[in-house]
């Protein structure tokens, strides 16, 4: 029986063959984490054993649920974990803990979890000697994160790339009017880290979304989409963003590169809004002060690591709502990120896409993120767009970036341009 750390060194097509003869059917569309987990279940199954995974949630009195996708594993609900088990391996919220189970007893409710097999897809004993994410030292980005790729399909990436450079452990803002089109920079981004970086575990979290646009963007997106839709409690948009930031925190803590675009903190805020006890005191809009905790303390988790991991975050925030609780909610945020996208409703509806204003868009230390040549370049760019409209900057800019390969070839065409000027 191969088991979890084995089965990730496989390929994909290793892995569906694996599958066809374990009997697994329609594995065409799974991703890698997916299928291993799948193979891990019939394998057991063959053997007349039970085999269950999940992300560990500890309760207040010590003992563990594993949260199970019931959409991809449907025998089995949430999985006990006793508190002796959680006290032995030094179990985290957030761990991804899988083993062999048991059904229920009588008067029991819950499949229980008989041992420990793997913890983060490690052995359980490396888990052990982890450092806490509290304890780990951040520190400015300082690795960059290409959105480039090859193609015609790559402007966002590549305008992305010029006006706001992301590196590992980015705290950013996609700053956003409705209808200016962040859904479908989202899915840029996601699909070009993707497609450049293999280290990289990617998340997108959905809050109070439509669910027709959750199931888009997870037939979109390489990658894990976890979402809460509008029809839910606000309670369970709060319970799936905690666990998600216990996630990420414990990938962070043995080392991982991990990436959340997050859409959007705006009602996230919202509906931490309408599930917190009340405080008394009332900001603007009827957003209490308190409601503000628990986002903050999720955006605030994004940071690069020294000589480790890093969390980046990259969430959307609404603007021009006609909300004065939404204004309220940017004015708090504003000044946190390290990083700014700032999308135009002007340029949208003008049909310029991405509509994305140079002027008011850009990222703080941005030098770490570039070498010499290329800063220099970029700030001649730059120079000369803000001398430009709105309208015209991004225009010339979208136009130099369709007629040039790479953004190397256009930072020579532009600084060619700035000689003979």
């Amino acid at each position: 029986m191969l088991d979890l750390p084995e089965l990730k060194k496989r390929t994909v097509q290793e892995l569906r063959t694996i599958a066809d003869e374990l009997g697994i059917e329609k594995t065409s569309g799974l991703k890698k984490h997916d299928l291993c987990l799948k193979i891990l279940v019939a394998q057991s199954e063959q053997n007349g054993n039970r085999y269950g995974y999940g992300i560990l949630d500890i309760m207040s009195d010590g003992r563990g649920f594993l949260r199970v996708d019931e959409r991809k594993q449907k025998p089995l609900t949430d999985i006990y974990v006793a508190d002796t088990q959680v006290k032995r391996f030094g179990l985290r919220s957030g761990d991804l803990v899988s083993g062999p189970v048991r059904p229920p007893k009588e008067n029991e409710r819950y499949w229980s979890l008989l041992r420990v097999q793997t913890i983060n897809e490690r052995d359980p004993d490396e888990a052990r000697h982890r450092a806490n994410f509290e304890d780990l030292v951040p520190i400015y980005p300082n690795e960059r994160l290409r959105l480039e790729t090859a193609g015609p399909d790559s402007i966002t990436g590549r305008f992305m790339d010029l006006v706001t450079p992301i590196g590992r452990g980015q705290r950013g803002l996609i700053i956003a009017p409705p209808k200016a089109g962040k859904t479908t920079i989202i899915k840029k981004i996601a699909n070009a880290l993707t497609q450049n970086y293999d280290d990289l575990r990617l998340i997108v979290l959905l809050v109070d979304e439509r669910p027709e646009e959750v199931t888009d963007i997870d037939r979109s997106v390489d990658g894990e989409v976890i979402a809460s839709t509008f029809d839910r409690m606000p309670e369970d948009h709060m319970a799936v963003l905690e666990l998600v930031q216990s996630r990420c925190k414990r990938l962070v803590e043995h080392g991982e590169h991990v990436v959340v675009l997050l859409d959007s903190i705006t009602r996230l805020a919202r509906a931490s809004n309408l599930s917190v006890e009340p405080s008394g005191r009332t900001l603007s809009g009827g957003l209490d002060p308190t409601a503000l905790y628990r986002p903050k303390r999720f955006f605030g988790a994004a940071r690069n690591i020294e000589d480790g991991g890093s969390l980046t975050i990259l969430a959307t925030i609404l603007i021009e709502t006609g909300s004065r609780m939404d204004d309220m909610i940017f004015e708090e945020f504003k000044a946190t990120g390290n990083m700014d996208l700032v999308l135009s409703r002007q340029l949208a509806d003008r049909g310029i896409f991405p509509a994305i204003n140079i002027e008011l868009s850009s990222t703080r230390h941005q030098e770490l993120l570039y070498d010499d040549e290329e800063l220099q370049s970029i700030w001649q760019l730059r120079k000369a767009l803000h001398a430009m409209d709105m309208e015209a900057a991004t225009d010339t800019l979208i136009s130099g970036i369709r007629k040039t390969k790479t953004n190397a070839d256009f930072l020579a065409m532009a600084k060619e341009t700035f000689r003979n000027t």
